[in-house]
């Protein structure tokens, strides 16, 4: 009978075991000081996105800055995103990162413009070799999706670990809708991103 006991004592430890570990795998050992968000906004829902992902995971938060920056009109700005796009004009970045090699984890926030990657995230991710580092994109748009945003970020970083990103439905300002990240939108992308942040295993302990 002790003998019994004793394979079923085993049996049960062993079964147990991995669900300990499934629980540890879903948090993050990546240092805070060797994470980098990177983010654009125009109307502050990504920037609030970015804010989130933050508190969550740690890290230096930056804001991509232009040295022209762009109209305030909404009609203008379409059009002379469209004329970038077009003729892959890259704006000069007002915005400069220091020691971009000791940040192992870059996160890259941004809009969909024009159901594309905007102009001034290209500018960062051909500025800034990003080789060997683990880049996190992460998007909000006005309905109509990510286009190709999320696909130009891997081509712009062919050498590095690209994960699964995050997109979640922001301002629409063609309509005159801007700051939507508050509220009950506030505490569903919350959860959202936490879920993310598990999933692709980098929340913080």
């Amino acid at each position: 009978m002790t003998h019994i006991l004793l394979v079923l004592s085993l049996l049960i430890s062993a079964c147990s075991s991995p669900q300990k570990d499934t629980g540890a795998e879903s948090q993050s050992s990546i240092d805070p000081d060797k994470v980098l968000i990177v983010y654009l906004s125009r109307t502050n829902n990504t920037r609030a996105v970015a804010e989130i992902i933050h508190k969550q995971v740690g890290g230096t938060l930056v804001a991509l800055e232009l040295k022209n920056p762009y109209p305030e009109n909404y009609r203008a700005i379409v059009d002379q995103v469209a004329r970038e796009n077009e003729t892959g004009y890259l704006p000069p970045l007002k915005t400069r990162i220091d020691s971009i090699d000791k940040y192992e984890v870059v996160f890259v926030g941004f809009p969909t413009w024009g159901m594309q990657l905007p102009p001034p995230m290209k500018s960062f991710l051909s500025q800034y070799d990003l080789s060997g580092k683990t880049v996190v994109p992460f998007n909000t748009n006005a309905g109509y999706g990510i286009g190709s945003s999320f696909q130009t970020v891997k081509q712009l970083c062919p050498n590095s670990t690209v994960l699964e990103g995050f997109s979640t439905k922001g301002g629409i300002e063609r309509d005159g809708i801007l700051f939507v990240m508050e509220g009950e939108k506030e505490k569903q992308v919350k959860e959202e991103i936490t879920n993310w942040l598990q999933k692709i295993n980098l929340l913080k302990k």
